[in-house]
């Protein structure tokens, strides 16, 4: 679980919750319409539905887990499985690769065509053309939650003029003011809290898990291509380490 988004998302609620509840002397209903959740989340929605398909929304769904739930291998992991790898290939041939455990997927894929005897070529087109259809797979779902953010203000500001028309048509009942005041007022705060509190957080999040991804998969990429060229390991450590932040660059056996 990544404590981070959990933390941020029911921090930033809670700061929330807290503020109106002492603006208001403790009445959260007074910041509850529902025809403004109805224009502000139903419209946002709605026209998203417009600008994808239903095949990308649903995926989108569950792409957004990665926010939350994502565990995904550290660099330090994956060069010291390629490590072991081209230690292995390196004494036994490609063919001893084939009962290794490899827990990596993409990694698994890549020594499987070395085993399989693919040549080097073959190797590195099939895998760059899986990091960039992955990459801009996840970079539609991204766009999917940034146009929910970014329609949120939007929805919010025709929610606004909604009221201000409604206020303005009935100045004569004093009555209507005040309802129409509300949606006018808090289809702008539903719309702020949406793009700045929700979607777009859970947007630039997913954009930092997809770049973790690819630069493991280049990572990853790099360690197939060096046991396929027969490299020593520990040259192949070496290099897989320029991955790293600069302190965690020193290769372990120099380390002592």
């Amino acid at each position: 679980m990544d404590l981070a988004t959990v933390i941020g998302l029911l921090a930033t609620i809670g700061m929330m919750v807290w503020a109106m509840y002492l603006s208001a002397s403790g009445n959260l209903m007074m910041f509850y319409d529902f025809v403004s959740i109805v224009i502000v989340f139903g419209g946002s929605f709605t026209v998203v539905f417009m600008k994808f398909t239903l095949g990308q929304l649903a995926a989108s769904g569950k792409a957004v887990g990665k926010a939350f739930l994502f565990k995904m291998e550290s660099p330090e992991e994956l060069i010291e499985k390629a490590v072991q790898l081209a230690d292995t290939a390196r004494k036994g041939g490609f063919l001893a690769l084939e009962e290794a455990e490899i827990p990596n997927e993409f990694m698994q894929k890549g020594i499987n065509m070395l085993v399989d005897g693919h040549d080097a070529d073959v190797v590195r087109s099939t895998l760059e053309k899986d990091i960039d259809l992955s990459y801009n797979r996840h970079g539609t779902y991204i766009s999917i939650f940034k146009q929910l953010g970014d329609l949120g203000p939007a929805m919010g500001m025709i929610g606004t003029l909604i009221g201000l028309v409604a206020m303005l048509a009935n100045m004569s009942d004093p009555k209507a003011i005040g309802p129409a005041m509300a949606v006018a007022l808090l289809t702008t705060l539903y719309g702020a809290l949406q793009a700045n509190c929700l979607f777009m957080p859970l947007a630039d999040k997913m954009s930092v898990r997809n770049e973790e991804e690819k630069n493991n998969h280049l990572l990853i990429l790099d360690a197939v291509m060096g046991i396929q060229d027969g490299q020593n390991p520990k040259v192949i450590e070496g290099m897989l380490r320029n991955y790293l932040m600069s302190k965690k660059r020193v290769v372990k056996s120099d380390e002592a």
